[in-house]
């Protein structure tokens, strides 16, 4: 089913190569040809107040689906962890999506940030640094945040194929994708003054385990993403600007109160889109077809998600980003990871691929469009915020040629870090290659297969079934490989 116009980045052989085909796509997507080995823009600090961020490289957060029932640590996460210390980036934004309570999870093995769990996160947090002095010599220049969420609309806390939805408002999209049909499961105003506790007393946890700051979750469809376009939720924290961001401005201040020595950032989906669907007219049992917009003149203009086009919402409006840009700026939050869309609703915006998960649908454009989207989109938001940290997502579909674009635009002052996810877990040296100028190993590089996707959604452990040998040798792996026959 897949669309064969879409050449694979692989088949692309040089960077001379790389710019005539994305020119054949009438895209802005620009391109370095050689990498700068001597004062490389990727190597160069940044400065978050007292600290120094030793180069251009983030690690983004991401769950394995593989901690203990009650929210505890594990073998396989303290691997990861690990990997995150030897990729040689300097900022890790998160390490794992930590659930702020245990009903917030987004699967039954999700970390929770809680005391119990302290002494755990806090061997995580060390096997980290660890394992970057061992490489690097040091970790004066390394910066550790962790990521404090709560699933919201995507909850499963206590069975990996039972959604216990807890929402801001109902979705007339969403709620009919995802079994919602009733008021019982929005939130109430006093269960919100609960849940902002919550998140101060995750920040009170990585505060005394020796975090530089935590990450305040709004991205992704999760719980804080979703208040953000809550403007049909009555009360203080629905309708206005002001009451949808009500529930930041409420955890920022106590985490300045109750752990006070904590930078904050916030990872952002910058813009959004309606949901979509395979084509039910080009899906069939050999494939999943296209993806397509749900339905949605029913509910226009679309007052149901955050920096969308409220007349055609398969367009970004980025008015309101740059309102709540201005609100962190005026919190001086100046840590920002800048991502898009829902991975669950809409992934070719947020995640780029060829290749899609069991739950998503073929490409409806070329991912490198999605990719230049992205890009542009960041580049915009940093022109407008130069005093912000800002990092960019998306970058890990440019493969071979991913050093080459990300040194373009952070020379360029287009974004001051690139964020990379599942990349660095089966190859944690690319950074550093990248970097040095080195020719990369094409065998290692992910080439955006999705098991690590397709994986938790069928319940297993998310991983690189493709290329690690870690997951390549388990029997998740034949299953995986007989459900992506059907996709």
């Amino acid at each position: 089913m897949r669309d064969r116009r879409f050449t694979r980045i692989a088949a692309l052989k040089s960077t001379a190569a790389f710019r005539d085909y994305v020119a054949s796509l009438g895209i802005d997507l620009q391109i370095d040809d050689n990498i700068e080995t001597e004062n490389s823009p990727l190597a160069t600090p940044l400065q978050l107040g007292e600290r120094t961020i030793g180069n251009r490289w983030a690690v983004h957060p991401m769950e394995g689906w593989d901690g203990t029932t009650n929210g505890g640590t594990s073998e396989p996460m303290v691997r990861r962890w690990e990997r995150f210390g030897l990729s040689g980036a300097k900022l890790i934004w998160g390490g794992e999506a930590m659930a702020v309570r245990e009903d917030g999870r987004a699967n039954p093995n999700q970390l929770i940030i809680s005391e119990p769990n302290e002494a755990g996160i806090a061997t995580l947090r060390e096997a980290l640094l660890s394992r970057h002095k061992e490489r690097y010599d040091s970790t004066n220049d390394l910066v550790l945040g962790f990521q404090l969420t709560h699933s919201g609309r995507f909850c499963r806390p206590y069975d990996k194929a039972t959604l216990v939805p807890r929402i801001a408002y109902r979705h007339p999209i969403l709620d009919g994708k995802f079994g919602i049909d009733s008021d019982d499961c929005v939130l109430s105003d006093d269960e919100i003054k609960a849940l902002i506790d919550a998140y101060i007393e995750g920040a009170r946890v990585a505060e005394r385990i020796g975090a530089d700051f935590v990450d305040i979750k709004h991205c992704h469809g999760y719980l804080l993403h979703e208040f953000l376009g809550a403007r049909t939720r009555p009360g203080p924290y629905g309708g206005s600007f002001e009451n949808r961001t009500r529930i930041l401005r409420e955890i920022t201040a106590g985490i300045r109160a109750e752990a006070p020595s904590l930078q904050i950032g916030v990872r952002l989906s910058a813009f959004d889109f309606v949901p979509f669907k395979p084509d039910p007219e080009l899906s069939s049992d050999k494939g999943l077809g296209p993806g397509i917009p749900e339905p949605f003149a029913h509910c226009v203009p679309y007052d149901f998600a955050f920096g969308v086009n409220r007349e055609n919402p398969t367009e970004y409006d980025l008015s309101e980003t740059t309102q709540f840009l201005e609100l962190l700026q005026s919190l001086d939050i100046r840590l920002v990871n800048l991502s898009a869309g829902s991975p669950y609703y809409n992934p070719h915006i947020q995640r780029p691929a060829l290749f899609p998960p069991s739950d998503g649908y073929q490409p409806c454009e070329d991912p490198l469009v999605g990719v230049a989207r992205q890009i542009n989109a960041v580049k915009a938001i940093k022109q407008q915020f130069p005093e912000l940290i800002i990092v960019g997502t998306g970058y890990s579909y440019l493969q071979e040629y991913l050093p080459h674009v990300a040194q373009h635009y952070v020379r360029e002052g287009a974004v001051d870090s690139i964020g990379l996810g599942r990349m660095v877990l089966t190859y944690p040296e690319i950074l550093v290659q990248a970097i040095a100028g080195e020719t990369l190993e094409k065998k290692r590089i992910c080439r955006t297969f999705s098991d690590c996707t397709t994986a938790p959604r069928n319940g297993m452990r998310s991983g690189c079934y493709p290329l690690d040998e870690y997951y390549k040798d388990t029997p998740e792996n034949k299953v995986l490989k007989d459900i992506k026959k059907r996709i």
